[in-house]
């Protein structure tokens, strides 16, 4: 016997509501008619019709179901579920673990909050959970300790993780780029740590020093940590050994900036491994191919065996040349008018505000009180100002008993002013193998290594300041922050529609033809930044503000108001922006929910 709401059609009139009986007797089915509905409040016949069918009905709404606890959730599932897609879990390990599970946790972390390890596991445990990660990997209670093992764990796995993601992202024949910088650390204990050329410019503060190796697209592959006054240059051979041996990369091209590529390195590290390279010449090696003699009238060759005349130059143009001074190498040259005009306004800025500060010395060996006296002590003094804007050496400074002469140096000024706005990109490539354009192209490309360092260091995951200091903790701490950037990249390019980034790539190179030229944006990504509006007329944003509206949904524990002992998750309705980025995304709210993300 069985209760039930049914709703009867009238021709000319509103639907009669009935609460009715039925039951079976023998093969037919019975029906009985107990009350007449139609004139009850909607509200009130739902909520008949709810009991009936085995829910609960309450007086007030607020007492249907209790919420129990509020999580942010939104960029939690953005994050893991892109994580999913990339197979990140599998690249961590194939086989599911504890300790795999809080590598993952702890990459995902560093790219949604960074913080200390301590912090990070805090935020992952239920009792104080900051979101739902911990929630969503079942990590339970979570002990500071524990990721300091994770660490090691990572460091462990760091050679077949690489080896995996050089698999994905490296081809031979491919252009691998490569750039260093450095990190500064708080106190004494890391034994890595160590002063040296200090990127960040906090003088007194020993520092590490990284190098990151990129695919051409900018995605992160392989990270190394050396001692804070381990030279550039000398990082070269270790890279040459992880593409080699550890990749087994056979034919590949290293793109790295001049004073890491230097003539030595070169012919030290890649040539007897075999591997083609491309990087630029620097300022003195320039000068001196302005030096070279003049080339013989009859001198034959593919490219001219000339010097550089810097005054035949095409503004924008890409100009190949060849000298006896680089054997086997084509030498690029390539004239900036904008960075021309840029490096001509800062040096005379420079030069009359030096000018400026030897007018303040004259008149202090001129003046009548307390003049300074003495050649000797007059030098000394204008030794150690002369110099704070670094033109220095274009002036010719006369020091007397009690007067202070100067003038520019003109013809060394001219010829320094020659090389403004003019580089010249350097390669061991063949012109079938990659032509002009596409190495000048492939060496400013190097910016995207420039920008993965400001996310590490600055916007996204503060490597810094290290709360670690064993030598394995602080590579283990620095090779998850380039996991996390992994994630980042592959977040941004997913994104990238509703972010203030150019998702058309393609005709935003396509507008310049050369690519000494400015680089340009698409006509989408001009239109998104002056009207503030991404696709779909949604508010474009960058990526951590995007991160944190998705913060924003939450994923809420609820019970019933009758049955407190049973909790289960309800995600918020998400908003249209949210509703996109998940799109975008490919990421399915109620399967990761349901799934808890198990890899």
């Amino acid at each position: 016997m069985a209760f039930y709401v049914e709703s009867i059609p009238n021709r000319n009139s509103p639907p009669a509501v009935l609460l009715r009986q039925a039951w079976r007797e023998g093969k037919r089915i019975r029906r009985k008619t107990i009350a007449n509905l139609s004139q009850l409040p909607p509200e009130a016949i739902h909520g008949i019709r709810t009991v009936l069918q085995g829910g609960v009905a309450v007086p007030r709404l607020d007492q249907a179901v209790t919420i129990r606890r509020s999580l942010p959730h939104g960029h939690v599932a953005a994050v893991l579920g892109l994580a999913r897609q990339l197979q990140l879990p599998r690249l961590l390990h194939r086989a599911p673990s504890r300790s795999r599970s809080l590598a993952l946790a702890a990459i995902c972390a560093r790219l949604l909050q960074p913080d200390s390890k301590l912090a990070t596991a805090r935020s992952l445990s239920p009792d104080s959970a900051a979101n739902s990660l911990g929630s969503l990997l079942a990590l339970g209670p979570v002990a500071g300790n524990e990721l300091l093992d994770m660490l090691d764990w990572l460091r462990q796995r760091q050679s077949w993780i690489q080896r995996s993601l050089a698999r994905r992202h490296l081809r031979d024949g491919t252009l691998v780029l490569y750039d260093v910088t450095s990190s500064y650390c708080e106190g004494r204990c890391c034994p890595l740590a160590a002063f040296g050329y200090n990127r960040d410019r906090k003088r007194g503060k020993r520092q590490i020093v990284f190098g990151l190796l990129c695919a051409a697209d900018g995605c992160p592959v392989a990270v190394e940590v050396f001692a804070g006054n381990t030279a550039d240059p000398t990082t070269v051979s270790a890279q040459v050994h992880t593409l080699r041996e550890r990749f087994g990369v056979e034919r590949v091209a290293l793109v790295g900036d001049r004073g890491m590529l230097t003539t030595a390195r070169l012919r030290e590290d890649l040539e007897p491994a075999g591997l083609d390279w491309i990087s630029a010449l620097t300022s003195s090696a320039i000068q001196q191919l302005l030096k070279a003699p003049e080339p013989d009238a009859g001198q034959a060759g593919d490219a001219p065996q000339a010097p550089l005349q810097a005054g035949q130059l095409v503004p924008d143009q890409v100009a190949e040349i060849r000298s006896p001074e680089f054997p086997g190498e084509r030498l690029l040259v390539c004239l900036n008018p904008r960075l021309r005009a840029e490096r001509a306004r800062k040096r005379e800025d420079l030069l009359r505000s030096t000018e400026r500060l030897l007018e303040e010395l004259a008149a202090k060996v001129q003046r009548g009180r307390k003049p300074w006296r003495g050649k000797a002590a007059i030098n000394r003094r204008v030794g150690r100002e002369v110099n704070r804007y670094k033109v220095a050496k274009h002036f010719e400074i006369t020091v007397r008993k009690r007067a202070l002469s100067w003038s520019r140096r003109q013809e060394q000024i001219a010829a320094e002013a020659q090389l403004d706005g003019v580089y010249v990109v350097r390669t061991s490539l063949a012109e079938e193998d990659l032509e002009a354009h596409a190495a000048v192209a492939a060496y400013k490309s190097l910016a995207q290594v420039e920008r993965a360092f400001r996310s590490f260091k600055t916007t996204q995951l503060e490597v810094r300041p290290l709360y670690v200091y064993s030598a394995e903790h602080v590579r283990g701490h620095v090779f998850l922050c380039m996991l996390a950037y992994y994630l980042e990249w592959h977040l941004r390019r997913k994104l990238a529609p509703l972010l203030f980034e150019d998702s058309e790539r393609e005709a935003a190179r396509a507008q310049r033809d050369s690519p000494v030229e400015p680089a340009q944006v698409s006509p989408a990504a001009k239109a998104k930044a002056a009207s503030k509006r991404a696709a779909e007329g949604l508010p474009a944003q960058g990526l951590r503000s995007l991160l944190a509206h998705l913060g924003a949904l939450t994923l809420n524990h609820v019970t019933l108001a009758k049955d407190d002992q049973h909790e289960f998750p309800l995600v918020a309705q998400p908003t249209a922006l949210q509703a996109k980025a998940f799109a975008l995304l490919g990421v399915d709210l109620d399967k990761l929910v349901s799934s808890k993300l198990a890899g």
